[in-house]
């Protein structure tokens, strides 16, 4: 993979980035958002299929991006197709920091260091060329404006900034409603994107966790130690200590 293509985990970013605050919009989840894009950007670049609900390995030879091919790798190891929402809602500690130092490498941002309340050391991230979040800023624009069908990377990249929660950061207030609908209706036009933001919007709805709690539940309905209560049930205070607490007051 040639490295004058941005990557769409590098792309989003850019697109979360707020030229004023030199912070990113939407952090939490942004950073599921990031995994996800990385599952788009393998996809397209051959490595990965989905799979129903799944993603599979498809081509393990590697992209020549480093933090592509550290995903690619992971997926590989699994064996067997993994669910999108368990791959995007699993640990990414340090995948936002990893993008803004690579950014920061290519010369497309710079880091300003500062201090919140005057104490703790903060830093902020500048677009150093505005052109480039200019033209990927565009693309959106005019796949709302025109209604023509974007290309797959456009509508993938669409798809995961609606996920995160992008669109209000893109089109705020009443006169961008329209314009985030636009967004979100973008979805639909990639399946890979497509898949990939709605276990996104899962992950952040909680819904990857519900079904393993569930089958938990079911298996195990009533087993608890003797004296304790079951997963799940919040332990009750013990009645001496609510007495002696009673008392105190």
């Amino acid at each position: 993979m040639g490295r004058s293509r941005r990557t769409l985990p590098e792309e989003l970013l850019l697109l979360a980035l707020d030229p004023t605050t030199g912070t990113t919009a939407q952090p939490q989840s942004l950073d599921l958002g990031l995994a996800g894009a990385q599952l788009v950007e393998l996809a397209l670049a051959g490595r990965i299929a989905p799979d129903g609900d799944r993603i599979a390995v498809v081509m393990p030879r590697p992209t020549g991006d480093p933090t592509l091919d550290s995903a690619l790798e992971l997926l590989r190891r699994r064996g067997s197709p993994v669910r999108a929402v368990h791959w995007i809602g699993g640990p990414r500690l340090g995948l936002r920091q990893t993008y803004l130092s690579h950014l920061e490498r290519c010369g497309m941002v710079h880091a300003v260091a500062g201090q919140m309340c005057g104490v703790l050391p903060t830093t902020r991230y500048q677009a150093t060329d505005t052109a480039i979040s200019r033209e990927i800023r565009a693309r959106l624009d005019s796949a709302i404006r025109t209604g023509v069908p974007p290309d797959p990377r456009t509508a993938a990249l669409a798809a995961l900034a609606h996920a995160v929660g992008l669109g209000k950061h893109l089109y705020p207030g009443n006169e961008g409603r329209s314009s985030r609908s636009r967004l979100r209706d973008l979805i639909r036009h990639d399946p890979m994107g497509g898949l990939v933001a709605h276990a996104v919007m899962d992950v952040q709805n909680g819904v990857a966790a519900q079904p393993r709690r569930a089958a938990a539940h079911a298996a195990h309905p009533a087993q608890a130690a003797p004296g304790r209560p079951a997963a799940g049930v919040p332990m009750q205070p013990r009645r001496g200590a609510a007495m002696a607490r009673a008392a105190a007051h």
